[in-house]
């Protein structure tokens, strides 16, 4: 029997959720910090000419651009409907977000007479010799543009790079009498250092890369070892203590024997034992440790390290009364508005039909950046909202009254998807009564309390804090002395969580802890 194929067309139908321009841009504008939102505003700033910074708030913003409804949330709703396309008497519609200006306060360049205001008859008049001996380039020549104290602020805040640990090395490597395939050497050894100061790759890596021997390597580093900041490019903590011993001097002495033969038994405090294998007392074990302890574990600390980042708070919360209120620091918010300038280019009738184009399309961005950035407000003004009505006891007493919660509790308390709760915490912080925190803070996991209660785990680790500190030096306590500690207190706890919180509070264990 032969097979007949067929080529049928059937309808049929099917959700699918199509993630639209819209609803990627609120998506994007809704998980951004404020610094990058900043960014990204300044980008759309230089790009659309149908944007220019404004002096309102975000709202006010908003509603003169028709967005002052509730707007959906960024992870399923639509946003509300694009404008029909902006013909020159539709156009007119946006004039709302250009506020009132009296004649001499309108932006310059945008009035009829925009020509004759931008020449100044007495340009041609100024004497230029006169200006350039007056207000010299060289800032030590000329006279200063301000006050003393407005031109020091203007020297102070221009921007520099920090010195790194591979250039403050270089510097010094130039200045020593090495030939030019030491140099060579020297400068491979200090490029492969890593943040702490510390050389990873083997000699014999380094030396085939650069195809030479390994004693030539080996003489080099001892050379780069002598750098500042002592003890750099060694390759484990025994030899970067040695070294820092050696530049003082001390290569020979008690804490360099005991770096050299017994630095485990150091680690752990284990003092009498160092003190029978050295035949020394224990009180000199004890004094060496302390010498030992001034010395710096990581000599590329002061290099190292990420560039300071700087917290702006989303929201303020604060107690009025019996209440806490959250307040959006909208001041820190871009805040925008349409062009005139540019409407009127795209009223005028002589404008080409491709220019027309381009600025319908930049005025649909325009509107969509400002209904994103309201958007993005009033959601992280609802999530903070929740959370206060959460954990009120928190704002009330602190972390030891915070209580377990996970986006889904705020998702359904202000009927948004998990997804949007976490974008909007992401990133965003709240300047509260007990201190600035990231949003993220608020949402922790729970410990079973034994009344059958949850307790919230930064509690959890608070209390753990909070006995450490109180803990007998010579006596620590052990992570099983601490459950049975909090035990006490109702909180069901195994001892391998209390050394998991332990860890991420960067508490040693109590063999470390322990001091003689």
């Amino acid at each position: 029997m032969a097979l007949e194929a067929r080529i049928s067309i059937e309808p049929r139908l099917r959700h699918q959720l199509v993630m639209t321009p819209q609803l990627q841009q609120a998506i994007k504008i809704l998980q951004l910090s404020l610094p990058e939102l900043e960014a990204v505003v300044q980008n759309e700033l230089e790009s659309n000419p149908m944007l220019e910074p404004l002096d309102h708030s975000v709202a006010e913003t908003a509603a003169e651009a028709g967005t002052g409804e509730d707007l959906a949330p960024a992870d399923g709703e639509p946003l509300p409907p694009e404008p029909e396309q902006v013909s020159g008497e539709v156009a007119g519609e946006w004039d709302g977000l250009e506020p009132s200006l009296p004649a001499s306060e309108a932006p310059v360049g945008e009035g009829p007479d925009a020509a004759a205001e931008i020449r100044d008859p007495s340009i041609d008049k100024l004497d230029w010799r006169e200006y350039l001996d007056t207000y010299s380039n060289n800032w030590q020549d000329g006279e200063p543009p301000g006050d003393d104290d407005e031109r020091q602020r203007m020297l102070e805040n221009r921007l520099t790079r920090r010195t790194s640990l591979e250039d403050h090395l270089m510097w010094q490597l130039r200045l020593s009498n090495l030939n030019q395939e030491e140099l060579r050497i020297g400068a491979s050894i200090i490029y492969n250092l890593n943040d702490d100061g510390y050389l990873e790759t083997p000699l014999e890596e380094l030396a085939a890369q650069l195809e030479t021997t390994v004693e030539k390597v080996e003489k080099v580093l001892r050379q780069v070892q002598r750098l500042d900041s002592p003890g750099v490019a060694a390759r484990d903590l025994r030899e970067c203590l040695l070294a820092q011993l050696r530049n003082l001097g001390m290569e020979e002495s008690l804490p360099a024997r005991i770096i050299r033969d017994h630095l485990g038994l150091l680690e752990k405090h284990r003092y009498p034992e160092i003190a029978k294998e050295l035949g020394v007392s224990l009180d000199m074990v004890r004094e060496a440790a302390r010498s030992i302890a001034l010395l710096e574990p990581k000599p590329g600390r002061d290099y190292g390290g990420a560039e300071p980042a700087y917290i702006v708070p989303d929201v303020y919360i604060q107690k009025v009364g019996d209440d806490f209120t959250v307040t959006l620091n909208e001041s820190a918010v871009p805040r925008l508005r349409l062009s005139n300038f540019s409407q009127r280019m795209l009223n005028d009738a002589t404008v080409g039909t491709s220019t027309r184009e381009y600025l319908q399309e930049r005025m649909r961005s325009a509107r969509l950046l400002v209904r994103s950035i309201y958007q993005r407000q009033q959601t992280i003004a609802k999530v903070a909202n929740s959370i206060v009505k959460f954990q009120r006891a928190f704002f009330e007493h602190g972390v030891s009254h915070l209580k377990p919660l996970v986006l889904k509790d705020v998702a359904e308390d202000i009927r948004m998807h998990e997804s949007t709760i976490s974008r909007a915490t992401a990133n965003k912080y709240a300047h509260t009564p007990r201190g600035i925190f990231e949003l993220k803070f608020f949402f922790t996991s729970g410990v079973k309390a034994t009344d059958g209660g949850d307790v919230s785990a930064e509690t959890v680790k608070e209390r753990i804090r909070e006995l450490i500190a109180a803990e007998s030096p010579t006596n620590p306590l052990s992570d099983q002395a601490i459950a049975e500690m909090l035990s006490n207190d109702q909180i069901k706890i195994a001892r391998r969580t209390v050394a998991k919180y332990r860890d991420a509070l960067g508490i040693l264990p109590s063999s470390r802890r322990k001091k003689a």
